[in-house]
């Protein structure tokens, strides 16, 4: 019944919606067609006018209700540069948009049909087109060469004194891999992965270096250094978000991206800057993954040196792990778990 009612008021509104049109044709011949689009011109135009400063009083209001909610200062040098950048795309974007925006609605208001005005035509003007393509390309090519460079920066060799960490992304979450003493990540094996086994990562135990690599579900760095994060993923493609520190990239099945970082502020220094005192950086998954993708979030400790140490120096080595949990007998150097066959053709990555 309650379908039928709507049936029915949908109709009457389309019968008055068409008689109105009627009416309207109607008042249209009586007081001359001509005058009647002159009213509708002064109208609509008028109405561009009020649209022009409701918009531009909008974007005041949204701006003074929404700076507050907008991330802290940048946590690292490269975002500095990055926001920078960001800066001065906005206010020369910015500016192009107010004077054409505004430009639009005056012209639609101060050039509307009416009597006694009639448009003028012109069939070409190089000079102003010229102008018009040349200024933009000149722009866009400027701003895009200031963007290859923090590019550049941030993905080119990292200082000899950065820390090395592995980053791994898998359906849901995020594994973090640290060298320990040696300074070395031990070797990798994408057939050796069996969270069964206490080997998420695919280590090969056999190699030496793998023997004192500690795997966190946290990210720990230290403020100051830089760090070069190793990217990779176990199974679709996933991305690196670090929006406190400006940064992103992709993690990607079987091809390794890289890219480095100095961190600025520890967690707590940022926690007092923030008035937060639970305050936590994030690392997020900015690339849609699957289902339980809104999951894939990381906690990320910048702290000091001798913090860091203190913490690392708590952890137990996967290596480690994987012998107490009977992956590895207690009497073995770590021979990798492959078939004889497979062992002389291991491909893996440093």
């Amino acid at each position: 019944m309650s379908g039928f009612f709507v049936v029915i008021v949908l109709l009457l509104l389309f019968i008055i919606v068409v008689q109105i049109a009627k009416a309207s044709e109607y008042v249209a011949i009586l007081k001359g067609e001509k005058k009647t689009q002159e009213q509708n011109n002064r109208l609509h135009s008028t109405l561009m006018l009020v649209f022009l400063i409701a918009g531009l009083i909008g974007l005041y209001v949204c701006h003074e209700l929404l700076k507050d909610k907008l991330l802290p200062v940048a946590a690292s040098v490269q975002g500095v540069a990055i926001d920078h950048m960001m800066t001065v795309t906005l206010v020369i974007t910015g500016i192009v948009f107010f004077i054409t925006q505004i430009l639009l609605f005056v012209f639609a208001y101060k050039y509307r049909g009416r009597e006694g005005h009639q448009a003028s035509y012109y069939h070409e003007n190089s000079k102003i087109e010229f102008f018009w393509t040349a200024i933009p390309a000149l722009t866009m090519t400027i701003l895009v060469a200031i963007g290859l460079k923090h590019w550049f920066t941030i993905t080119s060799a990292a200082p000899p004194n950065a820390m090395v960490v592995e980053v791994t992304g898998k359906q849901f979450n995020w594994m973090f891999r640290y060298p320990g003493k040696d300074g070395v990540l031990g070797k990798k094996d994408y057939r050796l992965i069996d969270e069964g086994k206490f080997n998420p990562l695919g280590q090969v135990w056999s190699d030496p270096y793998n023997h004192d690599d500690v795997v966190s579900s946290e990210l720990h760095l230290v403020v100051g250094k830089p760090v070069k994060l190793e990217i990779g993923s176990r199974d679709v493609i996933h991305d690196v978000g670090l929006p406190y520190f400006r940064l992103k990239m992709d993690a990607v099945p079987g091809v390794p991206t890289t890219l480095w970082f100095t961190p600025k502020y520890t967690t707590a220094e940022m926690a007092k800057m923030t008035g937060d005192p639970n305050f936590v950086y994030k690392l997020v998954c900015d690339q849609l993954c699957g289902a339980g993708h809104y999951s894939m979030v990381a906690n990320i400790i910048v702290q000091t040196q001798q913090e860091f140490d203190q913490w690392l120096a708590s952890q137990k080595s996967q290596y480690e792990l994987a012998k107490e949990g009977g992956a590895i007998p207690s009497d073995s150097t770590g021979v990798a778990m492959l078939p004889v066959k497979a062992r002389q053709s291991t491909i893996s990555v440093k």
